[in-house]
């Protein structure tokens, strides 16, 4: 779906796939039929932007083969188009149970940087003949610890590599290619500030920021002033993601605790951080935070890294940090100037779910999200911007 704002900026919306589990070619082209053309068809609309996600492996596979072809019809037949890839997760997002796994490699390892540098090979190919720009999001670096002096060396060689190699990548291709990475809860760059302060060293002609309003929503930040300080400070948002956390008013009370343990599950990391008298408080998991050795007390209201559909609020007590998401795409597209052109709507939780909350066929999360793609489009209207 495509938007323009006041200032003649394209805006690009699309849908993450990384809520798919498919891990090989036919079982892309199978998500880009069902799901992909099934949303485009339940929205009305001629064309739909879907965020990539590649496996590492099927994206080497499709640097110079026969078969991106195939992914290119593939695309064309069902009427979607791609200008971004989401590379954070490496390989197996589905298994049982993914947890910390999600954070490996991390930019000290070469297949970090071999995996990104092929997704953009890949995305080069694939952006439509019209678009002249690609993103990608990936990982803040890593997870929090262990973490030295010299990974932090390592990492910054990593993302001098990256940016060399995407500028050799856009001269040879003429399209302009961009890597966002995206703060998260826990990792060695969660906060705006952090960001700002990695980022400020690198060169950002094709390094950047990819701005997730869930994580922004964690940290209880300000999605208003993490955006003007990311601007002041010159660090350009290659792209954000369109998601709500979990929000928890009392979670001291009982019935909210009994709400909350309904969304502990084993596959994905679900970060708690708590406001309270004495600041943020932070946890790595929801079970953690709810019975382990160090459990919260609930002095404050918790906000819970659990990407829950956009459209919908979750069941009471519980609310959603949906107020944040509208501020955020408020604050990067309301203004005098377009502060990013790319929009992927992230929800890629919905097989973990409350039980009764997921959907039971393809048929019901097509239309949910088809409803998460309506709302988020009606919010960018709200924000001045016209479809094209």
């Amino acid at each position: 779906m495509r938007f323009t704002h006041r200032d003649g900026t394209r805006i690009h919306l699309a849908y993450c796939t990384n809520v798919h589990p498919a891990e090989d070619l036919d079982g892309l082209l199978r998500q880009l039929r069902v799901f992909g053309g099934g949303v485009r068809a339940e929205l009305g609309v001629d064309r739909l932007g879907v965020g990539l996600w590649l496996p590492a492996p099927l994206a080497a596979h499709l640097v110079d083969h026969p078969d991106l072809d195939r992914l290119r019809d593939a695309l064309a037949t069902c009427g979607l188009e791609v200008v971004t890839l989401n590379a954070f997760p490496y390989q197996s997002f589905h298994a049982d149970s993914v947890k910390h796994a999600v954070y490996q490699p991390d930019w000290t390892d070469q297949r970090r940087l071999d995996y990104t540098l092929n997704c953009a090979r890949v995305l080069a190919r694939l952006l439509p003949g019209d678009v002249a720009r690609g993103s990608i999001s990936t990982l803040p670096l890593a997870w929090r610890e262990p973490w030295s002096a010299h990974q932090r060396r390592r990492a910054t060689d990593s993302l001098r590599q990256l940016n060399d190699g995407l500028a050799a990548l856009t001269e040879d291709t003429g399209k302009h290619l961009r890597v966002g990475l995206e703060p998260e809860p826990g990792c060695v760059v969660e906060t705006t500030g952090e960001a700002i302060d990695l980022l400020s060293d690198v060169n950002p002609d094709h390094v950047g920021l990819c701005l997730d309003a869930c994580h922004l929503a964690v940290g209880f930040e300000d999605p208003a002033d993490s955006v003007r300080r990311l601007t002041e400070a010159g660090i350009p948002i290659v792209k954000t993601q369109a998601s709500t956390a979990l929000h928890a008013c009392s979670p001291a009370e009982e019935t909210s605790r009994h709400a909350l343990a309904c969304y502990a599950e084993d596959r994905f990391l679900h970060q708690i951080r708590q406001r309270g008298p004495a600041g943020i408080t932070a946890l790595d998991d929801l079970p953690e935070a709810l019975h382990g050795e160090r459990s919260l007390r609930g002095d404050g209201p918790w906000r819970v890294h659990f990407h829950v559909p956009i459209h919908q609020q979750p069941e009471p007590p519980l609310a959603s940090t949906q107020d944040d998401l509208d501020a955020t795409l408020r604050a990067l597209l309301a203004g005098p100037t377009a502060l990013t052109d790319h929009v992927e709507m992230e929800t890629y939780t919905w097989s973990v779910l409350p039980q009764h909350q997921r959907p039971r066929d393809d048929a019901e999360l097509t239309a949910g999200l088809a409803g998460e793609l309506r709302w988020v489009a009606q919010a960018m209207r709200r924000a001045g911007l016209e479809p094209s």
